[in-house]
């Protein structure tokens, strides 16, 4: 079946998206003073011009908590998520849920320059992280691997809990919307689900896709998320 023209575009446009990306972190000023004289950027519908000097900006805003090349930061009370490798449509969206204040409150006081951020420059940054890969931090307890690779690929059907590789992929790399969970820093993913009533769709407005997930994660142990965290965590892309 050939892909929609639809379709087609918009790969050409995430690949262009990134390559772009690249292009601006690696041009020397002179050269990117006489690219912005004459050029500018489309990102989805947007045509804006994005300056080095802004997207290193807000680049280094996102290191800042995400560690240099997006592997995310572990941590009790508020573990920082891994961006790198993600797909550039789920980054995108969590920037905009942020700004919609649709995300947890205290993740949001971190992230309030989400609220400054053009549709144009969310395109970028999420090129940017998507395009890392640096090896998972992996520091998950191994002895509960074996437990939550069984989960993510048969489910717990007595809980009624799907197997999770039916919607994030039999290597848990996402796909668009649907986020890639390989190589998550484990306590961030043992809080997102143990919290998800709490920490997602905090805008009763605008529930989106979060609440795809909420009986996933009510049905599951505290045991079961445990295993299933660890397993994800030492997943490589």
């Amino acid at each position: 079946m050939m892909p929609s023209a639809k379709l087609m575009s918009m790969r050409r446009g995430e690949g262009w998206t990134m390559k772009y990306v690249g292009l601006l972190l690696a041009m020397p000023p002179a050269m990117l003073a006489m690219v912005f004289a004459t050029t500018s950027f489309a990102a989805g519908a947007d045509t804006e011009a994005i300056s080095k000097h802004d997207l290193q900006a807000k680049t280094q805003f996102c290191q800042d908590c995400h560690g240099p090349s997006g592997q995310g930061t572990p941590g009790g009370y508020l573990p920082i998520p891994r961006i790198a490798g993600q797909t550039p449509e789920y980054i995108e969206r969590q920037l905009l849920a942020f700004a919609e204040s649709m995300r947890d409150k205290n993740s949001s006081v971190g992230m309030t320059a989400t609220h400054s951020v053009s549709p144009a420059m969310r395109s970028l940054l999420a090129a940017h992280f998507s395009s890392l890969n640096p090896d998972p931090i992996a520091d998950g307890p191994r002895d509960l691997v074996a437990t939550g690779k069984t989960i993510y690929e048969e489910g717990v059907p007595e809980a009624n809990v799907p197997a999770c590789s039916g919607c994030h992929g039999p290597e848990a790399r996402g796909k668009g919307a649907i986020p890639r969970l390989a190589g998550q820093v484990d306590s961030y993913t043992e809080r997102e689900l143990a919290g998800w009533s709490k920490l997602r769709g905090q805008n009763p407005l605008k529930v989106g896709e979060a609440a795809a997930m909420k009986h996933v994660a009510h049905n599951l142990s505290s045991s079961q998320i445990a295993a299933l965290a660890a397993y994800l965590g030492y997943l490589k892309r």
